[in-house]
């Protein structure tokens, strides 16, 4: 991951973008701006050269730190759900490969990103790529504790199956607010949509199945 980036974005990427985008609609996403956005970013820049192809197929691909990019599919549904709006702050837990991050970033919302594993932080150091995002800040840390000093946000999106709901994320979420988090602890989460209410009050929504690596508690030092 990140470490051979091809050159370029060509004719023929764009070109499986488009595919790919088209293969997204037939699955329902309809929101036309997370659709713009995942036809915007280069997805092969986040892969060896060796899958410059695959990267715009609808599936998740292993990175480093046993983590995983996820499949667009899954980046587009999570992203929809959040129905995100222009200048939204939004807390992303597990910033990963960061793919997720820049297609938020794309979208012109005000992104704080956490990651947990020590060199997947340190790998987005010398992504080029996220110099184009200068709305996104990205943090080493714990994803269950959220960013208290930066809070509240408008929108949460938490891109690994979590245990349960985090207690402080709930609490940093604002009123009026929505957060995305599959939760579940078997090879499957449930996909949660959560809304805040303007008196406080959380009203869930199941979303669907969806397969996620495990949100973990702490830091991983091991770069």
């Amino acid at each position: 991951m990140l470490h051979s980036l091809p050159k370029e974005d060509n004719y023929l990427h764009k070109g499986l973008r488009k595919q790919l985008v088209q293969g997204l609609r037939e699955k329902g996403i309809k929101d036309e701006r997370v659709l713009a956005a995942i036809e915007a970013i280069p997805r092969h820049f986040f892969l060896d050269n060796a899958f410059e192809r695959q990267a715009y197929e609808d599936r998740a691909f292993p990175i480093s730190a046993g983590q995983t990019i996820s499949q667009p599919y899954t980046v587009a549904c999570q992203t929809q759900l959040l129905e995100l709006k222009k200048f939204d702050r939004v807390l992303e837990i597990g910033t990963g490969s960061a793919y997720q991050a820049c297609v938020l970033g794309e979208m012109g919302i005000s992104l704080f990103t956490i990651e947990r594993q020590k060199e997947l932080y340190e790998n987005a150091n010398k992504f080029q790529l996220l110099k184009k995002y200068p709305n996104i800040k990205r943090f080493y840390g714990d994803g269950f504790e959220g960013l208290l000093s930066y809070a509240p946000f408008d929108k949460i999106l938490v891109t690994c199956g979590a245990p349960f709901i985090p207690p402080k994320l709930l609490a940093q979420l604002k009123p009026g607010g929505i957060m995305v988090i599959p939760v579940g602890e078997d090879k499957t989460q449930k996909m949660l949509r959560i809304f805040k209410d303007t008196e406080g009050k959380v009203h869930e929504e199941t979303m669907g199945d969806f397969s996620f690596v495990p949100m973990l508690q702490g830091k991983n030092n091991n770069a």
